[in-house]
């Protein structure tokens, strides 16, 4: 079967769970090969890969990766698909993965997709596009495929692969090196799933009513091992921090199940959630657009509703 690179998210030397679903994916269109760039690279993190389906794992840990923003992470591979000449290159659809697959299409000729919620056979990629109100199929029609796949999309499935090490050294160009990370501040991170990444994500948009009142969505998001989102109409009002705005503007979330809490439903924000696989909504509107995307929907107030919905989950654990 022809190879796939994977491009592997990690965060201190640790494989981030979007690595494992991209993975997974590549081993239903090809024989997965990760791509490991920067430092951090272990024994522990080689383990993991193989374990879910790397036959090979290309090592480039030199310093000079992460030293500078994204352009040497788009040379180490354009260099490994000149050499390697895989079938197609797989990234996650994050804000960095999609910087370098857009300029990693440009130095090997290729198209590139965004944003995709699923790869099939022939390398046709799903897609939402418009602000999600039209779904596609696409496919790249000249050089290599770049496909830039959402965090959630696919489950994460175990299937042992050789995960054998192969070490690339890579020299960084002149205008890679233009932009350079002076410091990096480590943002302190709570008991909650990083949003993007969350496999269930409870949000509240304009009736919640105010900032304190979000504890109510807070509960039940920690009920449920969940990320806490927020509508556009929550976060501009000042309820809730804005890089937690799921929408257009904000973040795209495909999560297992998505509930929405006092959320109308407006095109920006079904934009960034409407991928989920289960979506709940709870509105007092029962001609709230929200339903019409919802697989289960509650027409009432969510501050009897929602604190009746954690009572019961806690009973339940």
């Amino acid at each position: 079967m022809s190879e796939i690179l994977v491009l592997v998210e990690h965060v201190e030397g640790q494989v981030k769970k979007v690595t494992l679903e991209l993975l997974t994916l590549a081993r239903t269109l090809g024989t997965p090969s990760a791509v490991w760039a920067g430092p951090g690279y272990s024994a522990e993190a080689q383990a993991k890969l193989a374990e879910h389906g790397a036959e090979k794992v290309y090592v480039a840990d030199s310093a000079d990766i992460s030293d500078y923003v994204v352009a040497p992470k788009a040379e180490l591979l354009a260099q490994l698909v000149s050499e390697k000449s895989p079938a197609a290159v797989l990234v996650a659809a994050t804000a960095e993965a999609k910087e370098i697959a857009g300029r990693l299409a440009i130095k090997i000729d290729s198209g590139v997709l965004t944003d995709a919620v699923g790869v099939g056979d022939g390398l046709v990629a799903d897609q939402s596009i418009f602000g999600g109100g039209v779904n596609v199929h696409s496919r790249v029609t000249k050089g290599t495929p770049i496909i830039a796949v959402r965090p959630n999309a696919t489950p994460v499935e175990a299937a042992a692969g050789a995960g054998t090490e192969e070490r690339v050294s890579v020299t960084v160009s002149d205008a890679a090196r233009a932009a350079r990370v002076v410091e990096r501040v480590k943002e302190e991170k709570g008991a909650r799933p990083e949003l993007t990444e969350a496999a269930i994500v409870v949000s509240g948009g304009r009736g919640v009513g105010s900032a304190e009142n979000f504890a109510v969505i807070e509960r039940l998001a920690d009920s449920l091992g969940a990320a806490v989102g927020a509508s556009r109409a929550a976060t501009d009002a000042g309820w809730y921090p804005h890089q937690f705005q799921v929408g257009q503007t904000g973040k795209t979330v495909s999560p297992q199940l998505y509930i929405a809490a006092g959320i109308s439903g407006a095109i920006q924000h079904r934009a960034g959630m409407q991928t989920a696989k289960t979506i709940v909504a709870v509105n007092k509107d029962p001609e709230a657009p929200i339903f019409e995307l919802a697989d289960f929907g509650v027409v009432g107030d969510l501050h009897q509703v929602v604190p009746q919905l954690t009572d019961e989950i806690s009973k339940r654990k």
